[in-house]
C-alpha cells in the first residue's frame, strides 16, 4: 500500500506538469537570464567538493570566476533569493553543472512552466542551452525530484533546508519593516504628514501595528516601523522611490546612531569598511553636511555607483577612500579630524532572521549562503571571519586622536563579539596624544 501511494503521488506531482492553465503561464516569466548566470557564478565560486572517492557530481575547473556586476536591486535579490536553497541539490556534470543546478531547483519550484522573456532582455547562450535541455526532460526530471522527495518524506524540495533555516525564513516574513527617514531631504514631520494623506494611521508601539499603521522606534528617533505584509506597497511609495524613507535593518541604524551619540557637531567619522552604502548615506543624514565628513576606506570597484546613490539622496560630505583600512596609517593627514571609527565587519549573520536579504542589502559576504543552507557555520569560515575582524579593531585603536570605536556585527557567537573586543583592548594604544576610548 505504501509503494502504491508514492507511485500515485509521484503519477499526480508528474501530470501537473501539463495541467497549466494560462494564468499559471502569464505569471511564469520569473527570472531574466542573467540572474541565471549570476547566481551560477557565486554557486561555482563558493560550492565545496567532496573527496574524489565520494563526489557523485563534476563541477568542473572553474574557480574563482569574477563575481557578477548587478545592475539594480532588483537582479541582486533575485539572484541570492534562489542560492539559499540551491546548494541542497546538487546534480549533472561539467562546467555547466552550477547553471544547470540553479536552473533546475529554479523550474521545478515552478513545476518547469515556461518561461515568458521580455522583448529587450539580453539572452545568453548557455542560459537557454540549459534551459532546452531542461525542458526536454522535464518529467523524467520531475520524477526523479518526485522520488527523492518521497524517499525522504518531504512536502517539497525546500524541505531539504534544516528545519532551523525554515524557521528564520518563516520568522523573517513577519518581522516589521524598519525605515529610517532621510533628514537631508526631508523631516520626520513632513513624512509624518504624508503618510496620514496616504491613508496610514500612526500607532503607539509595534504591537499595535496592522492595516495600513506605523509607528516611531523607540530607540532611532528617524526610524518609522510598518506591518510585515506592506512592503510591496511600500516601495512603490514616492516617499520611498526618492529616498526620503529608506528601508534597512534596524541593527545598522542602531550602529549610525550609536557613533552619532559620540560625536561633537564638527567631528569627522571614518567607516573602516564600505559593508552597505546605505549604512553610510545614514551616518551622513545623521551629521552636519558642511562642517563633519564621513571617510568611507575600501572603496574600489564600486565608487561610481556609490556617488550616483549619494547624489540622489543629496549626502555631501562622504569622502570615498580606495585604500583598505588596515593599510592606512594611523597618522595619515586626511583622517586626522575624524574622532569616531565605525566598524561594521563582514561576520557569520547567524543573529539575523532573514540573513539573504541582509546579505544583499548590506553588501555581505555570498560565500555565507553554502553555510546558511545547512544551519551552522563552518569553524574554517568562523575562524577567517574572526581573523578579520581582530585585525580592523586592533587597527582602529592605534589612531592617536580617534576617542571612539564603534565595533558591531550582526552575530550571536562571542568569538565575533565580546572575545574579539577582548583581544583588541590587550594592544597598547600607541602615540603621544592617546585619548581615553569608550
Amino acid at each position: 500500500m505504501e509503494l502504491q501511494s508514492s507511485s500515485l503521488e509521484m503519477m499526480n506531482e508528474i501530470s501537473s506538469l501539463d495541467d497549466l492553465t494560462i494564468s499559471d503561464k502569464a505569471n511564469s516569466s520569473r527570472y531574466p537570464d542573467y540572474v541565471y548566470f549570476n547566481a551560477a557564478t557565486i554557486f561555482q565560486n563558493n560550492h565545496v567538493d567532496k573527496p574524489q572517492d565520494q563526489r557523485l557530481v563534476d563541477y568542473g575547473k572553474l574557480t574563482n570566476l569574477p563575481m557578477p556586476v548587478f545592475e539594480d536591486e532588483k537582479s541582486q535579490k533575485n539572484t541570492l533569493n534562489i542560492m539559499l536553497s540551491v546548494y541542497s541539490t546538487c546534480i549533472m556534470h561539467d562546467d555547466l553543472t552550477s547553471l544547470v543546478v540553479v536552473m533546475l531547483y529554479d523550474f521545478q519550484d515552478h513545476n518547469f512552466q515556461p518561461r515568458l522573456c521580455l522583448a529587450d532582455e539580453q539572452e545568453i547562450e548557455e542560459v537557454r542551452e540549459v534551459e532546452k535541455c531542461l525542458n526536454s526532460f522535464k518529467t523524467k526530471l520531475a520524477a526523479s525530484l518526485a522520488r527523492c522527495r518521497i524517499k525522504l518524506s518531504i512536502l517539497t524540495i525546500d524541505y531539504l533546508l534544516p528545519e532551523t533555516v525554515r524557521t528564520k525564513q518563516e520568522r523573517a516574513s513577519t518581522l516589521p519593516l524598519y525605515a529610517w527617514v532621510n533628514t537631508v531631504k526631508t523631516s520626520l514631520e513632513e513624512v509624518h504628514n504624508s503618510l496620514v494623506r496616504a491613508g496610514f494611521l500612526k500607532v503607539k508601539s509595534i504591537t499595535e501595528l496592522e492595516g495600513l499603521t506605523f509607528c516611531q522606534d523607540p530607540h532611532c528617533q528617524d526610524l518609522l516601523v510598518f506591518p510585515a505584509h506592506l512592503k510591496a506597497d511600500l516601495r512603490g511609495m514616492e516617499l520611498f522611490t526618492d529616498y526620503k524613507l529608506v528601508f534597512q535593518d534596524k541593527s545598522c541604524s542602531l550602529a549610525a546612531h550609536s557613533a552619532k551619540a559620540l560625536m561633537n557637531m564638527d567631528d569627522n567619522v571614518i567607516i573602516g569598511n564600505m559593508g552597505s552604502g546605505l549604512t553610510i548615506a545614514h551616518m551622513s543624514t545623521l551629521t552636519n553636511q558642511n562642517t563633519s565628513k564621513i571617510f568611507v576606506c575600501g572603496v574600489k570597484s564600486q565608487q561610481e555607483q556609490l556617488q550616483h546613490l549619494f547624489t540622489q539622496m543629496h549626502c555631501k560630505n562622504i569622502k570615498l577612500i580606495p585604500d583598505t583600512f588596515t593599510d592606512i596609517e594611523p597618522t595619515d593627514a586626511r583622517l586626522q579630524k575624524a574622532k569616531i571609527i565605525l566598524l561594521l565587519p563582514q561576520c557569520t549573520v547567524s543573529g539575523v532572521s532573514n540573513p539573504v536579504e541582509f546579505i544583499l542589502n548590506e553588501n555581505g559576504d555570498a560565500g555565507l549562503l553554502q553555510d546558511l543552507s545547512r544551519g551552522s557555520i563552518s569553524e574554517d569560515k568562523l575562524n577567517d571571519l574572526v581573523k578579520h575582524q581582530e585585525q580592523i579593531l586592533t587597527h582602529a585603536v592605534k589612531f592617536p586622536k580617534v576617542q571612539a570605536v564603534v565595533y558591531c556585527t550582526s552575530s550571536i557567537y562571542p568569538e565575533e563579539n565580546e572575545n574579539v573586543v577582548k583581544k583588541a583592548l590587550e594592544h597598547k594604544v600607541e602615540g603621544n596624544q592617546v585619548q581615553p576610548y569608550s
